[in-house]
C-alpha cells in the first residue's frame, strides 16, 4: 500500500469566500490537506472575501507573529443607515437622508479617521470582556461598553462616490474605499465612525481583504483551486518575506537550536521577530532580542 507523502510545513494563501467564518475555511483546510494542524493568521468576518493565511503542519508556529502585520483592504461604506452589527449582515437600526453630504465634508471625515486614533471595536466584534467574547454578551442582549483601543490607519482613500436609494426609500451614498491598516482595526467601525461623523450613521455593505503584511491576494487560491492542487508556500519562503532575515554559520545555527542566546546584531535590535536560517537556507527559529540577546520565539529546526 502506497503511504501517502506528508503535508508540507508552510502557509496556504486562501481568497476566502463570503458566507464563511474563518473557522470554516480552517476545518475546510483540514480535509484538503489531510492534517489536523492548520490554523489561521488573523480572522475575516463572515460577510468579508479575500486574504486569509493559514498555516499548516510547522507553520502554525509563525501564525500568531503573522497576525500582528498590516494589512489592506477595498470596501464599501453605506452612508445613511446604521445597522446593529455596523456591516449589512445586521438589522437597520436608523435612516438618514445622506444626499447631501458633500465631498469636502466626506474627506475632512476621512482625514479624521486617518493615522494614529483610537478605535471602539464593534459590540458583535470578537473581543472579550472581562473573558466572554463581546458579540456573545450582544447576542445575549447585555448592555456593556467596549474601552477604545489604540490603531493606526496608514491610508484611508476614497475612490467613488455613488448616489443610491435604500430598500426603504432613504437616500444614500454608497464610498468605495481602500484602507491600510493596523492589526486589530475594524473596518466596520470605521464606516460606522465616519457616519456617525458625518451625522447621517454609516455601515459596511462590501469587504475585501487584499493583503496581509507581504501575502497578497494575487498570490491567494480558492477553497475549490486548494482542493484541486494543494498550493503551499515553504515555511522558510514565508519566514523570509515576513520578517527580517538574519543568515549564521553552522556553528551558531548548532548553539541556538540546542537553546544558547546568541548575541543578536545591533541591525536586528528592535526589529521584531528576526527570523534566523542556517547553512543552506534552513529556517531555524523565530527570535526577538531581549538584553542584546537572541531570544527565541519558535524554534523549528
Amino acid at each position: 500500500m502506497t503511504q501517502k507523502p506528508p503535508t508540507p510545513d508552510g502557509l496556504v494563501i486562501v481568497d476566502k469566500p463570503s458566507g464563511f467564518t474563518s473557522h470554516d475555511v480552517v476545518a475546510k483546510m483540514r480535509g484538503i490537506a489531510r492534517t489536523r494542524r492548520v490554523g489561521h493568521a488573523g480572522t475575516l468576518d463572515p460577510m468579508a472575501t479575500g486574504v486569509l493565511v493559514l498555516g499548516v503542519e510547522k507553520a502554525t508556529k509563525l501564525l500568531g507573529h503573522l497576525a500582528l502585520t498590516e494589512k489592506e483592504y477595498v470596501g464599501t461604506v453605506r452612508l445613511g443607515q446604521t445597522t446593529v452589527t455596523d456591516d449589512a449582515e445586521g438589522d437597520i437600526t436608523s435612516s438618514t437622508d445622506a444626499s447631501q453630504v458633500t465631498r469636502e465634508a466626506l474627506d475632512a471625515g476621512i482625514t479624521a479617521l486617518t493615522g494614529a486614533i483610537m478605535q471602539v471595536p464593534s459590540k458583535v466584534s470578537a473581543i472579550k470582556i472581562d473573558g466572554v467574547r463581546s458579540y456573545k454578551r450582544a447576542r445575549e442582549g447585555e448592555d456593556f461598553d467596549i474601552p477604545a483601543r489604540p490603531v493606526t490607519v496608514s491610508s484611508f482613500v476614497l475612490h467613488d462616490v455613488r448616489e443610491a436609494v435604500a430598500e426603504d426609500g432613504t437616500p444614500v451614498l454608497d464610498l468605495v474605499v481602500s484602507v491600510v491598516c493596523s492589526s486589530g482595526t475594524y473596518i466596520r467601525a470605521l464606516a460606522r465612525d465616519l457616519g456617525a461623523g458625518l451625522g447621517v450613521g454609516g455601515h459596511l455593505t462590501a469587504l475585501r481583504r487584499t493583503r496581509v503584511g507581504p501575502y497578497r491576494l494575487d498570490a491567494a487560491r480558492t477553497l475549490d483551486q486548494l482542493q484541486q492542487e494543494l498550493v503551499v508556500m515553504p515555511i522558510a519562503e514565508a519566514a523570509a518575506a515576513a520578517f527580517p532575515r538574519w543568515d549564521v554559520d553552522a556553528r551558531h545555527a548548532r548553539l541556538l537550536t540546542n537553546g544558547v542566546r546568541l548575541e543578536l546584531p545591533e541591525l536586528y535590535a528592535g526589529a521584531g521577530p528576526v527570523a534566523v536560517f542556517g547553512p543552506g537556507g534552513t529556517l531555524l527559529a523565530l527570535v526577538e532580542e531581549h538584553k542584546g540577546k537572541a531570544k527565541s520565539l519558535a524554534v523549528f529546526a
